[in-house]
């Protein structure tokens, strides 16, 4: 029993201040629960409301991948400057430091390789693993106008309804396949799709017109790096795509394919937090890869 000897008399109840209800930044998100919102906030910088993720799952359909051949070397150095790890679970297991206290979005869909057609996925991690791991969202990939896109929708929408259950977001990956236009118009169905569908935010490409995606998608946006770019031009993609209302990047290639990753992805988060310009983000790259060498 508690010591209420000497205890004083309640009294500061500042009752000249009305009680606060702080509403949540992030686009359509501020009606999600307290843990949804809590883990977005491991994604999203409350004080921009953007991302940089840094996108190591490419070896769950691709194996070892250019950059990516010993993750434990090459990818752990860049931890420092993410604001968010995507990864697969094997990955995170196996060679991610576990004192990593920033966000995790674990790959959760998968299946085929690259040499069978990719749209045939699956979902590939339960969510009691994703919180074991104490994931701060799960992503799927979907192929809206893919041979399985049925199937592939059906996989988000049982991981929406697991994330709900457990407070765990959802990200909506829109894979745009070979045969199909990587246009706006596609980018506008794909994203409405699956935020209408229950995604807490969505990744996919950056498209000319990309203010309209952003427009039409009720929910955060983040773009994919995608090929790897010369460095103006990846920094030029994210400063345009922020500027076109994206939520933030997703850069794997166009980091830890670099001549110096550690340099490019502050570069990067200098563009998407500080709107600093694609001029100024190259002039920062160079710089620190020079004190490097």
């Amino acid at each position: 029993m508690a010591d209420t000897d000497g205890m004083k008399e309640t009294k500061n109840y500042h009752l000249d201040k009305p009680a606060k209800s702080q509403a949540f930044g992030l686009k359509g998100c501020n009606e999600l629960d307290w843990g949804m919102k809590n883990r977005l906030s491991n994604i999203f910088r409350p004080e921009t409301g953007r991302t940089v993720m840094l996108a190591v799952d490419h070896g769950y359909f691709m194996g070892p991948t250019t950059g990516l051949e010993r993750i434990d070397v090459d990818i752990v150095p860049l931890l420092p400057y993410a604001d968010t790890l995507m990864c697969t679970r094997g990955a995170l297991r196996s060679m991610i430091p576990p004192t990593f206290n920033k966000g995790v979005v674990m790959r959760s869909s998968g299946g085929p390789s690259i040499l069978k057609e990719i749209s045939n996925e699956h979902i590939a991690v339960a969510v009691e693993d994703a919180v074991r791991m104490n994931v701060a969202a799960m992503a799927v990939q979907v192929f809206i106008g893919g041979e399985f896109e049925t199937q592939s929708v059906h996989n988000m929408t049982r991981l929406v309804d697991e994330g709900l259950r457990y407070g765990i977001p959802t990200l909506a990956v829109t894979a745009v396949g070979k045969d199909m236009n990587r246009d706006a118009k596609y980018m506008r169905l794909a994203t409405r799709i699956c935020a209408e569908l229950g995604a807490s935010y969505l990744k996919t490409y950056y498209v000319k017109d990309f203010e309209t995606v952003t427009a039409s998608c009720p929910v955060p946006i983040v773009i994919a790096g995608g090929k790897k770019l010369p460095e103006l031009d990846a920094l030029t993609m994210a400063s345009n795509a922020i500027n076109d209302g994206a939520a933030g990047v997703d850069m794997g290639r166009n980091i830890f394919q670099s001549d110096a990753p550690h340099a490019m992805i502050q570069a990067v988060s200098k563009v998407v937090h500080d709107n600093m310009s694609p001029k100024d983000g190259l002039d920062l790259y160079q710089t620190l890869k020079n004190e490097a060498k």
